[in-house]
């Protein structure tokens, strides 16, 4: 047999060892890679799960709406749009609407003006509606919270949503995007409800999922989409429970999209109508909601026994902690976990 001339190999005793490996679930290369996307998008159902048990959530009122238009400054009574929807960022000033005594003000800025008195009081008509909602959910007995205020997280419209219910003292949700460009939590979230996603879709479920009532705002591209999505889940009896959807401000959708001329036209059935109630007010349109989850809702369970008495404060058990011995225990550090 010919004499091996390949270098021969070091002594097993003097190899330096390697590092540990990561465990799988602590390697970021591979929870970012295209690989473990199923654990992803597993996770971004799970994990806001846990969340609502352990707070107690049972449904939810999702508002959607514009969130390019800050709030009402109420010192200087201005507005300021922002560059894109949920930026942090504002729009260039040459989109920004005028300001008050500007006299040179281009005939953009000017219309940006006249939009922003508009979306100010939309912004300020849906603190109110969230406000008399929450108001009115908190007295409902059970052990769960109901219909708690649910927004995109941002500013306009969804900072109004969030405001209202934080003033009133319930819980509220917020359930943000992580976009190319910067976005904020508004402040008004209940900071366990500050929910974060990458995936649209896995967003977009858990506003459908525990969703009994819809507000549709005033709003772009994000808003429409968001509306026809939900609509159409209604209509085509996609979702396992009834709907309460207010598409609030008829004179701005009623300019933006003719839904009249699709029955017309063949292209939705005439009943497809009724999917929806148009509002104008917080109160027509909080006479509509608690009228529509009373009815779809509450009414129904009232056959049911109800537990009375008051929401506890303190999170909902884990399921390890409700389990007992049956689920081998979690301890912190790598050592003891299941």
């Amino acid at each position: 047999m010919p004499e091996n001339k390949g270098t021969k190999p070091e002594a097993a005793s003097t190899l330096t060892p390697l590092e540990t490996a990561p465990l799988a679930y602590e390697n970021p290369d591979f929870l970012n890679s295209p690989d473990g996307r199923m654990l992803r998008i597993m996770a971004e159902y799970s994990e806001p799960m846990t969340r609502f048990r352990r707070e107690r959530i049972q449904d939810t009122v999702v508002f959607f709406g514009s969130a390019r238009f800050r709030a009402l400054d109420v010192a200087s009574h201005e507005l300021e749009l922002l560059e894109n929807t949920g930026s942090a960022q504002p729009a260039p000033e040459c989109e920004q609407p005028a300001r008050a005594g500007e006299a040179e003000a281009s005939e953009l800025r000017r219309k940006r003006a006249e939009a922003a008195v508009e979306m100010a009081r939309y912004y300020e008509d849906a603190r109110s509606l969230a406000r008399m909602l929450t108001e009115w959910s908190k007295k409902l007995p059970g052990r769960r919270h109901r219909f708690v205020i649910t927004s995109g997280g941002g500013p306009g419209i969804m900072e109004a949503a969030n405001r209202g219910a934080w003033e009133a003292g319930g819980k509220t949700i917020g359930l943000n995007i992580k976009l190319p460009f910067e976005q904020l939590p508004n402040p008004y979230i209940t900071p366990a409800l500050n929910l974060n996603f990458h995936y649209f879709f896995m967003r977009k479920y858990w506003f459908a999922y525990l969703a009994k009532a819809l507000v549709v705002f005033p709003g772009g591209f994000g808003t429409l989409d968001e509306m026809f999505e939900l609509l159409t889940l209604d209509q085509t009896h996609k979702l396992s429970k009834p709907i309460t959807i207010v598409i609030y401000g008829s004179s701005y959708w009623k300019n933006v999209v003719n839904l009249e001329l699709l029955a017309e036209k063949g292209a939705i059935a005439v009943k497809d109508l009724d999917l929806f109630k148009f509002a104008d007010t917080p109160e027509e349109a909080f006479a509509i909601l608690r009228d529509g989850l009373t009815r779809n809702h509450l009414d129904m369970e009232l056959e049911r026994p109800r537990t009375e008495g008051p929401i506890p404060e303190e999170p909902e058990v884990s399921a390890q902690e409700l389990l007992g011995p049956d689920i081998a225990q979690t301890l912190p550090g790598r050592l003891g976990r299941d």
